[in-house]
């Protein structure tokens, strides 16, 4: 059975263990891999955000820049601009925890200032060293995910000969900034970074052994909805993306994962709470 964690946000506490909680993706971005362009408008990013949590999220995590392979970055204050307007509305009117997804301090001062309570940062801590001050002042949440290189090479980093214990490496380096900088241990989440710097073969071996992360001792948050190393397996069906992903995220909550980030909330809530009906007996 997996450890059960308290993450403290500014405004509430998640409980993690018992349940498999699950973190909604709202993109309002034109280019994001699997729905770019269809809630860059401002009223139908809000009723996504609504459905979402409607459909059984129990977090939303909203970004403004692309992070799929070919994307390109966008200026701090676009991404302010796409983010910040959706935050202050879906803030009021939500109940679950809001999360941004930015490596930018300055984005995520002012999401935090909208309504955010979590950073959910893509590098560790590795891109903006003034980050770890932003998360650490507003006691908001943190997501450190692993991956290497720097923003235009992220995706274009060679295969290791052992991703768990690059993996394993990365995120530990990341907690270390964290706690350096005076982040408390309840505040942060680590996730693998499936589909960052990593071929296929190294998506699939850390999903199938997760377990060895639990050693750092935080919650582990995985996220593998409609990544390409699936699409390499099943095709290029869209119904089979989803089905791909019901099955990474069946294998990652036996594997220990506390938190599952997914696009299709309603389908994988099903099979998070079935996961977990197994798993308690």
């Amino acid at each position: 059975m997996r450890q059960s964690f308290l993450w403290s946000l500014p405004r509430t506490t998640v409980q993690l263990g018992s349940r498999t909680a699950v973190m909604g993706i709202l993109n309002v971005t034109p280019d994001s891999f699997s729905d770019g362009g269809l809630y860059c408008d401002r009223e139908a990013a809000v009723a996504r955000g609504k459905q979402l949590e409607q459909d059984g999220a129990d977090l939303l995590d909203i970004g403004g820049e692309s992070s799929r392979p070919g994307s390109q970055p966008v200026s701090e204050e676009e991404e302010i601009q796409r983010v910040v307007p959706v935050i202050e509305v879906l803030s009021r009117t939500l109940e679950i925890p809001i999360s941004i997804d930015t490596y930018r301090s300055t984005v995520a001062k002012r999401a935090i200032e909208a309504g955010a309570q979590i950073v959910n940062d893509i590098s560790g801590f590795r891109f903006d060293t003034e980050l770890p001050n932003v998360v650490r002042q507003a006691r908001a949440g943190v997501v450190l995910m692993h991956s290497r290189g720097d923003r235009a090479t992220i995706h274009r980093q060679p295969p290791v000969e052992d991703p768990m214990q690059t993996v394993l490496h990365g995120l530990t380096a990341a907690i270390d900034a964290a706690r350096d900088a005076g982040i408390e241990a309840g505040a942060i989440v680590m996730d693998p970074g499936i589909g960052f710097s990593k071929d296929a073969a190294a998506n699939l071996k850390i999903i199938g052994n997760l377990k060895v992360f639990s050693t750092l001792q935080y919650p582990l948050l995985v996220g593998t909805s409609r990544k390409s190393f699936i699409r390499t397996i099943v095709g290029n069906r869209p119904e089979a993306w989803l089905m791909g992903t019901a099955a990474t995220v069946a294998a990652t909550v036996w594997q220990g994962a506390h938190l599952v980030r997914v696009h299709d909330v309603a389908d994988i809530r099903a099979v998070v709470d079935v996961m977990d009906r197994i798993l308690t007996g």
